[in-house]
């Protein structure tokens, strides 16, 4: 590229470097006092360290890997036979399972492949990463939202909103090709050695990228990649991905990151078109990873159609720009309630309720950021009208009908006339004989959640924040 056009246009420049870029290192002296002296492993191994790592393991639910191996019976095992796991780990001697591969589906038809770790793996890949994290925290670009703390996908979507308001309207939205799966091991030992002096430590790493993949029986080599499903997968991921994330920083580009979420701004789209292809460089020339062709693309991320990150997109109206839940989301959201509300399983109308609710809580606590108070207003109407179908297909036959209309109200004549239609569910659950003998007060009383109720608290208490 002309040196004419490089001058006072960073973003026309290319991200690429002769020498190879290497990790933001820090200060040595300051380095050794975050951990990153011949002592690491130590760290690692204490014992309250290792506690603090299986209580979040515990916490987090996971399921067994190739052995079987519960994280109850974890606890026993480790009681047991700790001073000779700690032995040969220090010895390096110790020996990582391989991890069990289980699919996801996704949204497009394919699928995520996982990679669960046995739970003992998983306690001590939670300790190395308790440790390292506050070694690579303060080398992290400020774009970077995922899988650190006090950073959520809810502040990377309001970054986006805010660098749309700086003019900021077109972007680039990159989508890396089984990015865990990829991960170049030599480079990103490289990064970790740049930070990490305790050699024991890397061993350890390596032994984890290397320990293999159990598929139907078959141990499978893992000489690429770190596959998601355990605890060090996230931590290595981002160090791998700073390297671009500090490239773009240096260059002055606006980036924002959630994981393998990448998405890059620019004012322009003809600038944005020319960081298409600076990014896919770097990415595929310095890291070694596969950009999608295909799904990374330059979108405005006005459009709501084209533009979509970590769920959420952007609208536009006379108070300006604002945060929308994706109409993909939205749908897939909606396609869960009315799975859990489907009159044919036969369950206590209240343990629906539950089943709702917890839904709705982790929903809400996901998308509350977003301005989704008409679609929720809709909801609650929807929702009430699919409990009273649900509560009427319950009653079963035509007299039990007839009683409980009685009960809740409804004139002898009425409930007999209502008891005994012959129509359908639905058009009965939109009734006004069911709204006046299930009325809104019953249905909260039963243990029905609103949701615009949760969405407004939620709000307030976000903007009081």
């Amino acid at each position: 590229m002309k040196a004419e056009y490089r001058k006072d246009c960073l973003q026309r420049d290319g991200v690429e470097r002769k020498e190879y870029a290497g990790v933001r290192s820090a200060n040595p002296r300051d380095s050794k006092e975050r951990g990153g002296a011949n002592d690491l492993l130590e760290s690692i191994l204490d014992r309250e360290n290792l506690n603090r790592a299986y209580k979040q393991v515990k916490r987090n639910h996971g399921a067994p890997g190739i052995d079987g191996m519960t994280v109850e019976e974890a606890a026993s095992w480790i009681k047991t036979n700790r001073d000779e796991l700690l032995q040969s780990i220090k010895a390096g001697k110790y020996k990582p399972s391989p991890v069990r591969r289980k699919e996801i589906p996704k949204a497009d038809g394919g699928v995520r492949k996982l990679g669960i770790p046995t739970v003992i793996d998983r306690v001590i890949q939670q300790a190395i990463s308790q440790k390292l994290q506050p070694i690579f925290e303060p080398l992290f670009s400020d774009g970077s939202y995922g899988y650190r703390p006090k950073r959520s996908a809810q502040q990377a979507i309001q970054k986006v909103k805010a660098y749309a308001e700086q003019g900021y309207v077109h972007a680039v939205e990159i989508d890396l090709s089984k990015y865990f799966d990829t991960l170049n091991h030599d480079l990103l030992l490289n990064l970790l050695r740049r930070q990490i002096h305790d050699k024991r430590v890397i061993e350890l790493i390596k032994r984890y990228l290397k320990s293999g993949v159990m598929e139907n029986g078959i141990l499978i080599r893992t000489d690429e990649g770190s596959p998601q499903g355990g605890p060090l997968s996230p931590l290595l991921a981002n160090i791998y991905l700073n390297e671009f994330d500090q490239e773009m920083v240096s260059r002055r580009v606006k980036i924002i990151r959630y994981a393998d979420d990448i998405v890059v701004f620019a004012k322009s789209k003809r600038a944005a078109k020319r960081l298409l292809e600076t990014c896919r460089r770097y990415l595929e020339g310095k890291l070694k990873l596969k950009m999608n062709v295909q799904k990374s693309k330059v979108v405005s991320v006005l459009a709501v159609k084209d533009f979509k990150f970590l769920g959420f997109c952007l609208g536009k109206n006379g108070k300006g720009i604002y945060i929308r839940a994706h109409r993909e989301s939205l749908v897939k959201a909606k396609r869960k309630l009315k799975e859990l509300t489907r009159r044919n399983q036969g369950k206590n109308v209240r343990t629906v309720f539950e089943k709702v609710k917890s839904f709705i809580q982790g929903w809400l606590g996901y998308y509350h950021v977003a301005d989704i108070k008409r679609i929720l207003m809709s909801w609650n109407e929807w929702l009430r009208r699919r409990f009273r179908m649900y509560i009427w297909k319950q009653w079963k036959k035509p007299r039990t009908r007839v009683m409980n209309l009685k009960k809740l109200g409804i004139s002898e004549w009425q409930a007999y006339q209502w008891g005994n239609t012959r129509l359908g569910y639905w058009r009965i659950a939109g009734s006004a004989v069911l709204q006046r003998s299930i009325t809104n007060e019953k249905l909260v009383r039963a243990g029905y959640f609103d949701i615009l109720k949760q969405y407004e608290q939620l709000r307030l208490k976000h903007l009081c924040d």
